[in-house]
C-alpha cells in the first residue's frame, strides 16, 4: 500500500520526490497562504507546510503526508508568488545585484500515529546585475508567476544568478530532500529500504 502522500499540486515537487524511488500519491491542499500580522518568515513557512499536510489528514488517515511551502525574504520583507508579469518584473528589478534569502518549510505528518516533524531550510541566492530587457525576456519565456522570487530554479532561473549558498539546492525548487530523508527515516520509512544488518 502507498503510505506516502505529497500535499502539493506542483509538478516540480513531484519530480523531486520521485528521485527517492518511493511509491507515493499526491493531492492538492487548498489553504490560505496569507501571512499573519507580525509573523516571522520561519513561523510562516512552518505554519503553511503543516497546514498543507494537515488539510489532507482526514482523506489519508493512515499515511505519511508531506507538506512544503516557500517564501523569499528581501530587505526584511516577506515576498510570495508575484501573480502577474508586472509584479515579477518589479521583484527581479529589486533583486538585481542583491542577495535574497529563501526559506522552505517542510512538514511530515504521520496521520496514523498523530505525530509530526517540522523544519525549514535556508538558501541564499545572489542575483547578478540584470537588465530590464533580459528580465522581460526571462519572464516571457518561463512565466514564473507562481514562484516565490519570480524564477524557476528547475529551468532558466539559473541564468539570473551570480552564486548560490546553502545546504540543499532542492529546497530552492520547493522540497528539501536531505531534511525529508531524515524525517522519513525517523518515521520508519527509509528511502534505501530496510536494513540488512543482523
Amino acid at each position: 500500500m502507498t503510505r506516502l502522500v505529497l500535499a502539493s499540486s506542483s509538478p516540480w515537487r513531484r519530480q523531486l520526490l520521485e528521485r527517492l524511488g518511493l511509491p507515493f500519491t499526491w493531492a492538492s491542499p487548498e489553504i490560505d497562504e496569507t501571512p499573519h500580522p507580525g509573523e516571522t518568515p520561519e513561523a510562516l513557512v512552518h505554519r503553511l507546510a503543516l497546514s498543507k499536510a494537515s488539510r489532507l489528514a482526514d482523506t489519508f488517515s493512515h499515511h505519511l503526508v508531506i507538506g512544503s511551502d516557500q517564501v523569499a525574504v528581501f530587505d526584511g520583507e516577506i515576498l510570495g508568488k508575484p501573480g502577474s508579469e508586472a509584479a515579477a518584473r518589479a521583484q527581479l528589478l529589486r533583486f538585481s545585484g542583491q542577495g535574497v534569502r529563501f526559506l522552505t518549510g517542510l512538514a511530515l505528518l504521520d496521520t496514523a500515529g498523530a505525530r509530526h516533524w517540522l523544519a525549514h531550510d535556508i538558501y541564499d541566492v545572489v542575483f547578478r546585475r540584470l537588465e530590464e530587457d533580459e528580465i522581460a525576456r526571462y519572464i516571457a519565456r518561463e512565466q514564473p508567476l507562481d514562484c516565490a522570487g519570480s524564477f524557476r530554479m528547475e529551468g532558466l532561473g539559473i541564468t539570473l544568478f551570480e552564486r548560490l549558498e546553502g545546504d540543499d539546492p532542492n529546497s530552492l525548487i520547493g522540497l528539501p530532500l536531505i531534511r525529508l530523508c531524515a524525517m522519513l527515516r525517523e518515521a520508519g520509512l527509509d528511502p534505501l529500504g530496510p536494513s540488512t544488518r543482523a
